[in-house]
């Protein structure tokens, strides 16, 4: 089969490769649709990723498909299912997860390899992260459970139901107008909470706006972001603040957009071995709450298919390439020029 190997830093092939044959427990999905994705592009301009993979390694990770082949000891399952596999899946029996934090997993498995024409399921994701796609979801929508799920694992973990159920109306600021970033504007609209986004393309903010977004700045028009937010919010600062870029100079401006008592959400992952400087004093005595958040859960897995199945949001419009899988490779470089957002890759 054609898929996509890769090497190193922006070292992107298409290869021809063996067809995958299941194992014990496993599945084996001919690829409908594979969505490109912001870890992607960071994964291939830093030729590799702490967590997920090392190169040399088949690439992509968020897909949807039909099962063409099942291993033994596989029950629930038959050929033709339209499912939509997790790129990982926790081990349910070590120390984190017996703590139901699966996100934290110490044997979390990996799975890449979706931009290609076939990809094999471990056994390990068949078990828990394997989903069937409700009647009617067209696939590439379906391909956004991943992606989506880490957004509402995100929104969780910013304690935004506590401030809600404390009678409070959060001033939520999201930093990034890349997919990851779209898609906390368009989790938080959901939960009819009040959401500024500040990015760089007018493109981007502009669908922001149409995912719920009551303000879009774009950082080229205004001096300083978090004077902004403080102008916004009487001088005080936003409750929840979310970092989508990955950049370690934007996770201190994100910290430095939070009131005292707010949740700074540093959500996007730098590169390895970067630092941050961060104000003790600051930190101490306005009572911040800084949170690295990371990827996803079995159950939130299942909230994201099922909120994107029903369709309230245009998530369409995050998907504004289409490309064969030949064309893989000019995808990634109009990602960098951040002419694309997210692509769906046909093999």
């Amino acid at each position: 089969m054609l898929a996509a190997v890769l090497y190193g830093q922006e070292d992107l092939r298409l290869e021809q490769v063996n067809d995958p044959q299941p194992q014990p427990g496993e599945v084996v999905i001919e690829v409908e649709v594979a969505t490109t994705c912001g870890t992607d592009l960071k994964v291939w301009r830093r030729g590799g990723h702490a967590k997920m993979l090392r190169p040399p390694t088949l690439f992509g990770h968020e897909a949807a498909g039909r099962i063409v082949a099942l291993g033994s000891e596989v029950t629930g399952w038959k050929m033709g299912d339209r499912v939509v596999a997790n790129n990982s899946a926790p081990c349910m029996d070590c120390f984190f997860c017996q703590r139901r934090e699966y996100s934290l997993c110490q044997n979390l498995i990996f799975n890449n390899g979706t931009f290609a024409q076939y990809q094999k399921i471990p056994a390990q994701i068949v078990r828990h992260n394997l989903l069937p796609i409700p009647e009617g979801l067209p696939p590439a929508i379906a391909a956004l459970t991943e992606p989506f799920a880490c957004v509402l694992h995100g929104v969780l973990r910013s304690g935004l139901k506590e401030k809600q159920e404390s009678g409070l109306s959060p001033h939520v600021v999201v930093i990034g107008d890349g997919a990851i970033g779209l898609m906390f504007v368009a989790a938080m609209a959901l939960q009819q909470t009040q959401v500024t986004l500040f990015g760089g393309s007018e493109s981007r903010l502009e669908l922001g706006r149409r995912f719920g977004a009551q303000q879009t700045y774009s950082h080229r028009h205004i001096d300083s972001i978090p004077a902004r937010v403080q102008d916004l919010t009487q001088g005080m600062g936003a409750d929840i603040v979310i970092e989508a870029t990955g950049i370690p100079a934007v996770w201190e401006t994100a910290i430095a957009c939070g009131r005292p008592g707010a949740v700074i959400n540093l959500f996007g992952g730098c590169p390895k071995d970067t630092a941050i400087s961060v104000n003790t004093e600051r930190l101490h005595y306005s009572e911040l709450t800084l949170k690295g958040v990371f990827h996803n859960t079995p159950a939130i897995v299942r909230q994201s298919l099922a909120t994107l199945a029903k369709r309230e949001l245009p998530y369409e419009l995050l998907i504004n390439d289409q490309r064969p899988l030949t064309e893989l490779e000019p995808v990634f470089q109009g990602m960098k020029a951040r002419q694309i957002l997210k692509a769906a890759i046909a093999p």
